[in-house]
């Protein structure tokens, strides 16, 4: 009895490997058409950004190889005790992370994402410090983290805008006290106001978009999981699997830009 060939048998599994390869390609495609639809469809969505939707604009993430953490420990910068310990190295910091921000430009899924909104009932939540949405045109923007782009005076609250080569530390020009980044540390709450309204827009939209972010840090990172227990569709849009992937009716494990690109081809 002849034995079978190896190579044969090698050729055979190749092929149904890329058989495979190429069912899945289609059920993906399939998958991500629908979501397509119900997004164009949808009389309200939600959308929660995070910093992968700016890293496109040259805006480094905070988690991964080119974070802004990389040489520095986030509880080094961006803690009260930090700020407490040393708000000049704190200040620096944010100074440098200012001047990149307003270097930047909006990219095709910040655009892409103001369209949208013109179409549509959107609700915007982002995680981001960066006024990039708004550059783009997007309106409403709910910045559930501040804006790097002001500070607020330590004494009286006021909010004043910062350009890039401000003095370190800035001042208030209305009472003189010494001013911190307008941004949420760790350990720090959310703004309610801010944070209530996202919350309202993911419990009654029909289609939720979370796009670009790790889905770790609470309590946005609940945002997509409340839509879907309200009955939303649920569309994750990030190059890494999230605690949230296993929620989302689909999970395209892509890149902000491409992600909104497929989205809106259909």
């Amino acid at each position: 009895m002849s034995g079978s060939d190896p190579g044969e048998a090698q050729k055979h599994a190749v092929s149904q490997d890329a058989v495979s390869r190429d069912a899945a390609s289609q059920d993906t495609e399939r998958a991500t058409r629908h979501a397509a639809e119900r997004l164009a469809l949808a009389r309200r969505v939600a959308v929660l950004t995070g910093a992968g939707v700016s890293a496109a604009s040259g805006v480094p993430t905070f988690r991964g190889s080119s974070g802004l953490w990389r040489n520095r420990r986030a509880e080094d910068l961006a803690t009260p005790q930090a700020y407490a310990r040393d708000p000049e190295l704190v200040w620096e910091w944010y100074a440098a992370r200012l001047a990149l921000v307003r270097a930047a430009e909006p990219n095709a899924a910040h655009r892409a994402l103001a369209a949208l909104q013109s179409r549509t009932e959107l609700s915007l939540a982002t995680q981001n410090v960066d006024d990039l949405h708004e550059r783009a045109g997007s309106r409403g923007v709910l910045e559930l983290h501040g804006n790097l782009g002001y500070s607020r005076c330590e004494v009286c609250g006021g909010l004043e805008r910062l350009e890039v080569g401000f003095a370190l530390p800035p001042r208030c020009s209305r009472c003189g006290g010494r001013a911190r980044p307008n941004v949420v540390w760790f350990g720090e709450p959310l703004p309610p106001g801010v944070l209530g309204a996202a919350v309202d827009a993911f419990e009654t939209c029909e289609v939720a978009l979370v796009l670009g972010t790790s889905a770790l840090v609470e309590p946005a990172a609940s945002l997509g999981r409340l839509a879907k227990r309200r009955g939303a569709f649920l569309i994750e849009v990030n190059p890494e699997p999230t605690p949230l992937s296993p929620w989302a009716d689909l999970a395209l494990r892509l890149e902000a830009v491409p992600g909104m690109a497929a989205l809106s081809c259909f």
